[in-house]
């Protein structure tokens, strides 16, 4: 197959997509999203569960990684900003690149060491922290030239859209694997007859989905293309520069924020609903179901999405959206769901309000990014949606630390602090079945459903009330600066 390039002489202006632009583009979320489903529904458990970390240990493990991301990810985005674009493009190379350690992270991720070293505790954690941050370093090289690739795919309002949408597709065809068919087959039953999460297992299919990852970033690479080449960097326009004027750019900071809770969110009930099935419910195959809830509305939306946004709003559509999972949280809160089937129906309903959000995001950073053009006069993809990726990750760290920090006020019991009694009768020292009170159960149901609701409300408040970029904006501001940079390049070609 053909590698695309990018003509470095093309004018700024809107490029019509081609469907293997798109496929391509979504293809790149799927393999992120293979690594990022199977880690978020699974790695927190594996923690707590396989290795005996307790809870408090992985809070703080988490906040480190994100002090670090603090650092590491506005880097990785000013070097794209400012290094000269390639023949193939400024950011398809680098995810190409980052894609192969990424992988291999993944799978060091899940190495069953403590089966096969005999590690101690102290040592197992030593291992988590290097291996978890050394994994959020590499999807760092990947993910940010990943999403500042759209900026450069095409300016065209509802081009972009398509693309947030493919994006959003791509990842739930990633999100299907790691978190509705990995339920299915990675927890093994104890003698007792409890069902627990089998390490051994879940590495084994960790190995399965390595190898969807290298082919949906093959091609990615070979399918995408880069078509509009913003002006070269000015010498004095550095990293603080740049964060200081997006700091002042209103829609930029609101989303940020907002996605930061959409993540936070997402990520808390992925992990919660884990703990929630095997606990509260003793079901824990059901945790398939969960995804499919989350990402069917999204299937049925996408027909009729770009129309709705036409007519509507990016804004409007993904504040009320917000609105309604907030309420079916509420709901759930309130009523304490005995039935596991009812709790998958209001998941449903709660997917069908995040659905508009989660399609349009990735547009509505580009039109947060073309405002930062509109107040600078520089294209900064790469530290944008770096400094905008940050946030994302913070939302991972309000879910990983927030939640493990209310998993040990609870008082759940991890590996470490079962009676020995139990891991012998188990006889498999890597894996665990640690039965919980019924107090520790209700707790794990609130906090599925509580934090979730206060999460969502904020969410569509900052949305509702804070993003000021809503529809005629969004059409005046793409108008203004296609008009700007025709400007430009009449002057350039005088």
């Amino acid at each position: 197959m053909q590698e695309a390039t990018v003509d470095t002489k093309a004018p700024a202006k809107a490029q019509k997509l081609t469907a293997s632009n798109i496929i391509g583009y979504a293809l790149g979320d799927t393999g992120g999203v293979l690594a990022f489903g199977v880690i978020s529904t699974f790695l927190n458990m594996y923690y707590t569960d396989v290795f005996g970390i307790n809870a408090a240990q992985i809070a703080i493990l988490f906040l480190v990684a994100r002090v670090w991301d603090a650092i590491n990810d506005p880097i990785m985005g000013g070097v794209l900003d400012r290094l000269k674009p390639r023949k193939t493009g400024r950011f398809r190379p680098w995810i190409y690149f980052f894609s192969f350690p990424m992988i291999i992270s993944l799978i060091c991720l899940f190495l069953p060491v403590n089966d096969w070293f005999n590690m101690s505790s102290n040592q197992l954690l030593i291992y988590a922290y290097i291996t978890y941050i050394f994994y959020g370093m590499m999807y760092t090289g990947v993910n940010i030239p990943y999403g500042s690739m759209a900026t450069v795919m095409t300016t065209d309002i509802k081009e972009r859209s398509t693309l947030s949408m493919a994006r959003t597709f791509g990842a739930g065809i990633g999100q299907l694997a790691g978190s509705v068919i990995l339920p299915m087959v990675v927890y093994s039953v104890a003698s007792s007859g409890a069902k627990y999460l089998d390490g051994h297992k879940l590495f084994f299919a960790i190995l399965v989905i390595v190898g969807l990852q290298i082919i949906a970033y093959q091609l990615n690479y070979r399918l995408t293309k880069e078509t509009v080449i913003p002006e070269a960097k000015k010498k004095d326009a550095s990293i603080g520069t740049t964060l200081k004027s997006l700091l002042k750019n209103r829609p930029f900071v609101t989303l940020s924020l907002a996605s930061m809770l959409l993540i936070a969110g997402n990520m808390f009930t992925n992990t919660a609903n884990g703990y929630l099935f095997k606990n509260f419910y003793n079901t824990p195959g059901l945790q398939a179901l969960v995804p499919i809830a989350t990402y069917l509305p999204m299937a049925l939306v996408i027909p009729f999405l770009n129309k709705l946004v036409l007519k509507f709003g990016k804004k409007e559509l993904c504040g009320f959206g917000a609105f309604i999972s907030a309420a079916a949280y509420l709901v759930m809160y309130i009523w304490r769901i005995p039935n596991p089937y009812i709790f998958l129906v209001f998941l449903l309903i709660t997917g069908i309000g995040l659905s508009f959000f989660t399609m349009e995001v990735w547009a509505i950073v580009s039109d947060a990014i073309d405002y930062q053009d509109k107040l600078t006069g520089r294209r900064e993809e790469g530290t944008s949606y770096a400094i905008f990726s940050f946030f994302r990750k913070m939302g991972q760290t309000v879910a990983g630390v927030g939640f493990n920090a209310l998993l040990a006020y609870i008082g759940y019991v991890s590996v470490n602090n079962e009676s020995l009694t139990v891991v012998e009768a188990l006889n498999k020292p890597f894996f665990s079945n640690v039965v919980q009170t019924t107090d520790v159960n209700n707790g794990i149901y609130t906090l599925a459903t509580l934090v979730p609701f206060i999460m969502y409300l904020i969410m569509a408040l900052l949305m509702q009330f804070g993003y000021n970029i809503g529809r005629d904006d969004a059409i005046a501001l793409k108008n203004e600066l296609e008009e700007r940079n025709a400007k430009r390049d009449e002057a350039k070609s005088e």
